[in-house]
């Protein structure tokens, strides 16, 4: 059966055209809605199915329902039975004429991946990629391989902004960055990506639909941009879908950051998984420094530390170096460094002591509350009362990506790389909205040991770092003599 024979059933438009031309190792198609994505990616199996005798193909939607609704009804309706030898109703594979095979799969749960353990595919697409995890799409690329000669194995995506790969495939197609996650960033090979921009303008039967695009313009504006537009910054799902950078972020110049400002740090402790720190100041109520972007009592986050592979006191070393010449008046650290250990002593206490040398407050365990936090970011963000230097890259970039959790619609869903936008809401919530225990409970969660005379010494160590803790931190040195 000849490859030309598909252009008798098939005939694409010019940017599915190019899609089928494009000759990237790792191709993503669409962008938007309604310019023929899975049709695409449909035929594109079919054709390479044909071109080579005795190969595999594999199309993949995230549910059966979603397959079912998608792929296998085009494959029904699309694609005449002369076309190949078979089709096996019960485990959804085509047997072509040639001897090659296109299966319709899914991937419900996380590991349903790994029914392809052991499978070679010279093709994999994937409907709707961002609808599927990093380490799916970086399991399957293990399969994504072919034993006969003169092939080119690729996989390709179809897709629209959101859901809850987005931020993993922005990155790796719109970016053409290593995604936050990737075991591996420094293999990534930005030549090996090609993204086929398309949207309902390049798709001819609905490009001039006035119904059709008439209900794409009705949608609400976070839909309306993904579908209509192709907005990679907007998209459904979204949880910061206030955030602009027009508004909210600002160049270091712009901050008018003052030396008697309030400040705290606020830290995301991580080893194998980056470590986050950020610095925040508080513009005063009454100060005349107020700019264009944020006024006179907002929140400034002016500095950022994002790195993995560092022991607490290199942390705690990395922040002195950082915080040089200014008066911190609290480090909040994340709760799990005060149980979690490296050595004799806590993460806690091992960044403690270096802080607390070079004249910067001890940590303490910052406010975990997830949806309290998301929420007051939210409305910080919706009031202009958080304004984020342009310096903070790491947390500008992850801001937007986030999305609500699918079980909790009030929180965020937790993915890789989302320790920035972690560490910057213990900051803000720890001090601007704190919701600490009593002192008793603060002082019962440090008391590890078990025999009387530890326990004793460590409540007496606990009380006295409380005590410390309600008074104003004293700094040393000359430069720290300035009045707050």
């Amino acid at each position: 059966m000849s490859e030309l024979r598909i252009c008798d059933f098939y005939r694409p438009f010019p940017r599915q055209e190019e899609f089928h031309r494009c000759e990237a190792k790792y191709r993503l198609f669409g962008g938007a809605a309604g310019p023929g994505k899975t049709k695409a990616l449909l035929w594109e199996a079919i054709a390479q199915a044909l071109r080579y005798a005795g190969v595999d193909t594999l199309l993949l939607r995230r549910t059966f329902p979603e397959l079912e609704a998608s792929l296998l009804t085009y494959f029904r309706r699309d694609v005449p039975r002369e076309l190949y030898r078979s089709y096996n109703d019960s485990k959804h594979v085509v047997t072509w004429r040639n001897g090659s095979t296109t299966r319709f799969g899914y991937s419900q749960s996380e590991n349903d991946v790994y029914q392809y353990q052991g499978a070679e595919f010279l093709f994999i697409g994937i409907d709707e990629l961002t609808l599927f995890t990093l380490n799916q799409w970086q399991f399957l690329t293990s399969r994504n391989r072919c034993p006969v000669p003169g092939t080119f194995p690729n996989m390709a995506g179809a897709t629209n902004p959101g859901n809850i790969g987005h931020a993993w495939v922005k990155a790796l197609w719109i970016e053409r960055k290593p995604a936050a996650g990737m075991e591996r960033p420094e293999q990534y090979d930005p030549a090996d990506y090609a993204f086929i921009r398309a949207t309902v303008r390049d798709n001819p039967i609905y490009a001039h639909d006035q119904n059709y695009l008439k209900t794409l313009r009705a949608l609400p504006r976070h839909l309306r941009q993904a579908f209509l537009e192709g907005d990679w910054n907007v998209f459904a799902g979204q949880y910061f879908d206030v955030f602009d950078l027009a508004r909210h972020v600002a160049r270091a110049e712009q901050l008018l950051l003052e030396r008697w400002w309030p400040r705290w740090i606020s830290v995301d402790w991580g080893f194998h998984h980056p470590a986050a720190v950020y610095w925040h100041a508080s513009r005063p109520s009454h100060s005349e420094g107020a700019t264009s972007q944020g006024g006179a009592g907002c929140t400034v986050t002016y500095r950022e530390f994002v790195q993995n592979q560092l022991s607490p006191r290199m942390l705690a070393q990395a922040i002195v170096e950082r915080s040089a010449g200014e008066r911190i008046h609290e480090v909040w650290l994340s709760p799990d460094a005060f149980a979690q250990r490296t050595s004799e002593a806590t993460i806690a206490e091992q960044m403690g002591d270096v802080l607390a040398a070079a004249g910067l407050p001890r940590p303490s365990p910052a406010d975990d509350d997830r949806v309290g936090g998301w929420m007051l970011m939210y409305q910080l963000l919706e009031s202009g009362q958080w304004i984020i230097a342009d310096s903070c890259r790491q947390l500008i970039a992850c801001l937007p990506t986030l999305t609500r959790d699918g079980t909790q619609v009030e929180d965020v869903l937790k993915t890789e790389g989302d320790d920035p936008a972690d560490a910057a809401r213990y900051g803000l919530k720890s001090r601007l909205q704190p919701g600490r225990p009593p002192l008793e409970q603060r002082i019962a969660e440090r008391i590890t040991a078990t025999d009387p005379t530890s326990r004793a010494i460590q409540m007496q160590k606990a009380l006295a770092e409380e005590r410390r803790k309600s008074q104003p931190v004293r700094f040393f040195g000359p430069q720290h003599c300035r009045p707050c």
